[in-house]
């Protein structure tokens, strides 16, 4: 235990730092060792140099930095920190949640860090708008929930940014790719075919889209619209928009649908939506039918083949009807790849789907591919695939550009 720990823990640590705090606050200083060692010494408490400038750096965590949390986000191999009380503080280090020994002193330790944390980000968070949705300065994705609405506890979900998106190689060592697949994908790539990444929350979307959106070629313009800034594409050329909700008298909103708009007047070579969740997938859905190859997103689904009902659901929302959407969908987009978890939590591409009309003119989505330990399987839309992957470069190489691995892919059911 350090000398500051000692310092300053037991029955009466809340109370010392919350009357270092109060000084501070009607003082208007800044925590340093000096002001610290003052605000001790009102209140009758003197101190070693050990003592005063672990409080000091204490007390600026919890004013300028991230509080109990800075160690957890400051590990790469975390991707997730989740705080559902005091003692409730959980990670994600791509094998599922494990709690952590963290601990605040109280319930009012967690909400003073969401208020701050949503402050900083530029959002409100109090009793009259008791959740934020937001991006920090680092990139760090915030999402936090006041009491009432929060029972017992605020809640602070925090999804971490890595500063540089990940390589093929990399998820393929990582296992969310299997071995050979960074084949078809590069060839998704290199064919411009429209895609769209689906999942659930966590599975990894954002981290494969933006590795995929690294094998671009550097002279294509890359314009990427999101609600949240999360993508981090190794790409020379970038653009990105973000959202922007209204202020505090309800002007100024900036909707992901405005940005679609706004980024095909930009002269994208590949329009990205983030995530597609709104009004956006009509715009998003008529670019990718009026000359823009290659345009790809990510969107909520329980599995690819609930991909056409789910952007269904979001189009008729919009006001498109069923059959103008279905439309759209078969005539713009191509592929699904969708991420799951295995049972130990994993991250993987569990399927590779190609979209079809049936004989209703519905779009329906049909396997390709599926999740092989040594490759991926085929399906019965492989021969499908494998055309829609064909390229110039390959005719007359006996081998499409989407050949799965050094070994021949094992045949669904064997």
């Amino acid at each position: 235990m350090s000398a500051v720990t000692e310092a300053v823990s037991g029955p009466e640590s809340a109370g010392l730092l919350d009357g270092v705090r109060r000084w501070l606050a009607e003082s208007g200083a800044e925590p340093t060792p000096a002001r610290v060692a003052q605000a001790l010494r009102e209140q009758g408490r003197v101190l070693g140099d050990a003592e005063v400038l672990g409080a000091a750096a204490q007390l600026r965590s919890e004013l300028v930095g991230s509080g109990p949390l800075e160690p957890l986000l400051a590990d790469p191999s975390v991707t997730d920190v989740l705080v559902s009380a005091p003692d409730r503080v959980w990670v994600d280090r791509g094998g599922g949640l494990e709690l952590t020994s963290v601990r605040f002193a109280d319930a009012a330790a967690v909400r003073r860090l969401a208020q701050r944390l949503a402050a900083v980000a530029g959002r409100r968070l109090d009793d009259a708008r008791p959740w934020a949705d937001a991006r920090l300065p680092d990139g760090t994705r915030l999402h936090a929930v006041l009491p009432p609405v929060a029972v017992g506890c605020a809640c602070l979900s925090l999804r971490v940014v890595r500063p540089r998106a990940f390589t093929l190689g990399e998820l393929v060592a990582a296992g969310t790719v299997p071995p050979g697949g960074d084949r078809v994908l590069r060839a998704l790539l290199d064919a411009r075919l429209s895609f769209l990444v689906s999942g659930g929350t966590g599975s990894g979307k954002t981290t494969l889209l933006s590795a995929l959106l690294g094998l671009v070629g550097p002279d294509e313009r890359i314009v990427l619209a999101e609600d949240s800034a999360e993508l981090r594409p190794d790409h020379p050329h970038v653009v990105r928009l973000e959202t922007r909700p209204a202020n505090q008298e309800g002007a100024g909103l900036v909707t992901l649908e405005d940005l679609v708009r706004q980024a095909l007047r930009m002269r994208p070579d590949r329009l990205v939506v983030g995530e597609v969740r709104g009004p956006e997938v009509v715009h998003l859905l008529a670019a990718l039918n009026t000359g823009h190859e290659g345009g790809c997103g990510t969107v909520h689904a329980n599995a690819a083949a609930d991909v056409p009902a789910r952007l269904e659901a979001l189009g008729t929302a919009a006001g498109l009807d069923r059959a103008a959407l279905h439309s759209q969908v078969a005539a713009a987009l191509s592929v699904v790849l969708h991420l799951a978890r295995d049972r130990a939590g994993r991250r993987r591409i569990a399927e590779v789907h190609v979209l079809e009309r049936d004989p209703t003119g519905l779009v329906r989505t049909v396997p390709a591919l599926r999740w092989g330990a040594k490759a991926f399987v085929r399906e019965r839309g492989w021969e499908r695939l494998r055309g829609l992957l064909r390229s110039d470069s390959s005719e007359g190489s006996g081998r499409a550009p989407g050949a799965v691995g050094p070994a021949p892919v094992t045949a669904a059911g064997e």
